[in-house]
């Protein structure tokens, strides 16, 4: 987390960074969140859990915590926006902006709406400094899985876990070593496209991966999935198009366009099982129609990004369980 620590530290209020420092430097290891909340106690999530610090940089209690005023907000926008925040506008409607190592700055104040769409925000009140973390190997252990080797493919996938269920550190990991290629598998790669709506899978910042998704991965960054995919499907040329958090109508659209093509589709979606999401229409018909073969079910059972279940979704009598055979957290 070392690199971790400069790299965010150096976009917060020469106030705030000063009380983390303080504090113990184990604190950065399992560090997921840095919320600053406009006269509300600073706020740590991670690993750890959560807590409040003081100006001493010890955890306390939400009443001896310290409170960033209105200077801190301040200094902390100029910082990530370069003292510009109009050059980020597009970001701003998305109520974010991406800082150099994938990490995100998620904002909250006012928004200005125009014809029924946000435009910007303003009179920002919240900040929550998201920390990127990558887990190199993750997905390792399961990609053979997801290979159809009879016809030298990929099977269309669906990751599925509750919100913060670790799905996003899964599909990143599990679109690098499909670009790479694994040779003890057998398979030398392929051509990976990722539509990264949010920012979240390949970290970019100006257009260009702070995070490892693959040396054959292009990444169209911050573009709606449905129009995304579109766009990767034209000009591309994938094997695999990649993209995280499905559900609405026009996703399922275009993912049937995708698959027609003849290009292989890996998505995520929130939920903790497949009945829940039969649950949503925009998925129902993909499940009904069978057009995901492989579903990877992640939970907590035995921390965050257990993978609970693999099923494999071409068998007409309903999802049948592949073996957990050799799983490594099985």
């Amino acid at each position: 987390m070392n690199q971790a620590r400069e790299e965010v530290g150096s976009f917060l209020p020469q106030r705030i960074r000063a009380i983390l420092d303080r504090s113990t430097f184990s604190l950065w290891n399992g560090l997921e969140e840095i919320r600053l909340r406009l006269g509300r106690p600073l706020a740590l999530h991670g690993r750890m859990g959560d807590c409040f610090l003081s100006e001493s940089g010890v955890a306390v209690s939400a009443e001896e915590a310290y409170r960033p005023d209105r200077d801190d907000l301040e200094k902390a926008l100029q910082l990530v926006s370069s003292s510009s925040l109009y050059a980020f506008d597009e970001e701003l409607r998305s109520g974010y902006i991406t800082i150099p190592g994938g990490h995100r700055v998620g904002l909250c104040g006012q928004a200005v709406v125009r014809d029924g769409r946000v435009a910007r925000l303003k009179h920002i009140t919240g900040m929550n400094y998201r920390i990127a973390r990558q887990v190199k190997g993750a997905a390792r252990p399961y990609v053979r899985y997801f290979l159809d080797y009879r016809r030298r493919r990929v099977y269309h996938s669906l990751l599925i876990a509750p919100p913060g269920g670790g799905k996003t550190t899964f599909l990143r990991d599990l679109a690098r070593c499909l670009s790479d290629g694994i040779k003890e598998l057998g398979f030398a790669g392929f051509e990976v496209a990722i539509v990264d709506e949010r920012s979240e899978i390949a970290g970019s910042f100006q257009g260009r991966p702070q995070l490892d998704v693959g040396e054959r991965t292009d990444v169209l960054d911050a573009c709606p999935k449905a129009e995304g995919m579109m766009m990767l499907l034209r000009s591309m040329g994938p094997e695999v198009i990649v993209t995280d958090e499905i559900g609405r109508a026009e996703d399922a659209v275009a993912i049937e366009e995708v698959i027609h093509a003849g290009v292989t589709v890996v998505a995520t979606a929130h939920g903790s099982s497949l009945a829940e999401l039969r649950s949503r229409p925009g998925l129902r018909k993909l499940l009904d129609e069978q057009i995901f073969e492989r579903a990877l079910i992640l939970g907590w059972s035995r921390g965050a990004g257990t993978v609970e279940q693999l099923c494999d979704l071409t068998n007409k009598r309903g999802p049948e369980l592949v073996s957990k055979k050799g799983w490594p957290n099985a």
